[in-house]
């Protein structure tokens, strides 16, 4: 057995113990929760709690301290002073826990251990599925899968609260992440079955402009290239609705109350011959891709790169069943894929040159 040496190693015997006996590590879990998400509501959703039960667990810790540890001003949860230290000790405290625990799964191969998925709202129709085909090889791995918007999903790359991170588009700016385009994402118009467009071939963008149009929120990945498309021509849709989910667009345009643009993905279950049909529009499908992103310079786990590896090598296969699905799709990614290979030989030829 090996003896510890570091000086500034301090024995459980002689460490402070009031918190230790006082204090459980759920409660600090659960005020983690609130101030990162900045309100006991939310918390309790998270973690699957009532709400009385994060207060309760909140006041026990705040007993244990000594002091408050948030205040409401007006609806809004603030942190106090007290509130903000014992924040950084507990982000501390779980990332060496997270630490531990990313060794240890790495000890035991992939038999056991934990993947941590952050997708965005769109990616909730492609991750599951990736997810599941994961389980059935490596059934002993534990699987979470966070869904929400790409404003959140940034904000919890920043927070480094998952393994992995599936999105649209790669972050920019000030995050910096290591990202892997993993498969197509086209974007399409479309409409209701029933739509006077639907079956007309080359439908200009200036034609559909006229049309009422359903669209997502702001900060959407998917609504600023629709509006990129538009721009390109100098108009902008006719809004008539804006909307935070794909389910409830789509249940909008079958009900008639409008087009939209959305991820080719979202007619995964019901199909091109469902409610919702694709339309014909110069310009689209505007052909983008997804990608798998961690923060740059975060060490994986075993399982981690595992399923990275996993969903990079899956590309064939989630492309075969797109085309599958709709068999136009094969062409118009044959030619993106002339296009871009044309692009290399071009910028290659340019190289020699210089």
């Amino acid at each position: 057995m090996s003896t510890i040496n570091d000086s500034s190693y301090t024995p459980p015997g002689a460490m402070p113990d009031h918190l230790i006996r006082y204090a459980t590590f759920r409660q600090f879990q659960v005020f983690e929760a609130i101030y990162r998400l900045g309100s006991f509501t939310r918390a309790a959703e998270e973690l699957f709690l009532t709400q009385p039960t994060v207060s309760m667990q909140i006041k026990k810790l705040s007993d244990a301290i000594g002091l408050p540890l948030f205040e409401h001003v007006g609806r809004n949860v603030e942190p106090t002073e007290a509130g903000k230290e014992l924040y950084v000790a507990c982000r501390n405290m779980f990332e060496t826990l997270s630490n531990l625990e990313m060794k240890i799964s790495d000890m035991q191969g992939l038999k056991r251990g934990r993947l941590r998925m952050g997708v965005i709202t769109t990616a909730k129709y492609l991750a599951p599925e990736m997810l599941g085909e994961f389980s059935q090889i490596y059934p002993g791995i534990e699987l979470s899968l966070k869904v929400t918007n790409r404003e959140n999903i940034i904000r919890r790359i920043r927070a480094n609260e998952d393994d992995l991170y599936i999105m649209g588009q790669a972050p920019e700016g000030d995050v910096e992440v290591e990202a892997f385009s993993f498969a197509p994402n086209p974007l399409v118009v479309m409409a209701p079955r029933n739509h006077p467009l639907v079956g007309k071939k080359n439908i200009s963008l200036e034609e559909i402009a006229k049309e009422p149009f359903i669209i997502r929120e702001p900060g959407s990945g998917i609504r600023d290239a629709m509006f990129k498309a538009f721009d390109e021509i100098g108009t902008r849709p006719r809004i008539r609705m804006e909307l935070g989910n794909n389910e409830a667009i789509k249940h909008a345009i079958a009900g008639g109350l409008g087009l939209s643009v959305l991820s080719f993905h979202t007619l995964s279950l019901e199909g091109v011959d469902g409610p919702v049909a694709i339309l014909d529009v110069k310009g689209f499908p505007i052909l983008r891709d997804w990608y798998i992103v961690y923060p740059k310079g975060k060490e994986l786990s075993l399982v981690a790169q595992t399923f990275l590896d996993f969903v990079i090598g899956s590309e064939p296969a989630i492309r075969e069943r797109m085309q599958k699905m709709w068999p136009k799709l094969e062409s118009i990614l044959n030619e993106k894929q002339k296009i871009t290979s044309s692009k290399k030989n071009s910028n290659k030829k340019k190289l020699s040159k210089k």
